[in-house]
């Protein structure tokens, strides 16, 4: 899944947060709704920091790392 976040507003008002879904196979549709926004903004619109962000939702293994097992002894050498 992808997801696009951007701002909208005047810098002089309240800035409001926005967002919009896209489904994992359409990545080419969130770039260029990515880049619509930047266009936008380019144009002197009240859009900014422009951010696509992705989740695999059938990803291998959970996010982040893991915490080392308890059995595990390992050290950092230094010369």
């Amino acid at each position: 899944m992808f997801v696009v976040y951007w701002l909208e507003g005047d810098a002089r008002a309240e800035s409001h947060a926005r967002h919009r879904q896209f489904d994992a196979a359409a990545l080419a549709e969130a770039l260029r709704f990515a880049e619509e926004l930047r266009k936008r903004q380019a144009q002197g619109e009240p859009v900014g920091f422009v951010t696509l962000c992705s989740e695999n939702p059938q990803s291998v293994g959970k996010p982040g790392v893991a915490d080392p097992p308890a059995d595990c002894d390992w050290k950092k050498r230094r010369r």
